[in-house]
């Protein structure tokens, strides 16, 4: 990492958590050592190429560790790595933000769906 990404923890962290998906593989991963179908299954509005591709980037940030089995037929197993699992305390905080969230929507009768 070079230029501003060193300087700044938001943009930093902005870039470590690019992609739909990264949030959401690293809450999956938190709970316990996955395997690529059972993050699949897990997460079925992803698709697998996206899924692949965000599990490569969150490998190449080093949150996620990737271990491939030398067996017949291979599996790969994924697992949050030391740094990722400092990410922690930034999902019970998203958790609870979302809890939040949802509770105040319902509270005004229901949330209308946003148009993006």
């Amino acid at each position: 990492m070079s230029g501003v990404y060193d300087k700044c923890p938001y943009i930093t962290t902005q870039r470590v958590l690019q992609g739909k998906w990264a949030i959401v593989v690293l809450y999956r991963l938190s709970t316990g050592t996955k395997r690529f179908n059972e993050l699949e299954k897990l997460m079925p509005d992803v698709t697998r190429t996206v899924l692949t591709r965000q599990l490569r980037q969150l490998e190449r940030d080093k949150l996620i560790i990737r271990k491939v089995f030398a067996e017949v037929p291979p599996h790969v197993e994924y697992s949050l790595s030391g740094l990722g699992s400092k990410f922690q305390n930034v999902l019970d905080a998203i958790e609870a933000f979302g809890l939040e969230y949802i509770a105040e929507l319902e509270s005004f009768g229901g949330a209308e769906e946003k148009n993006d």
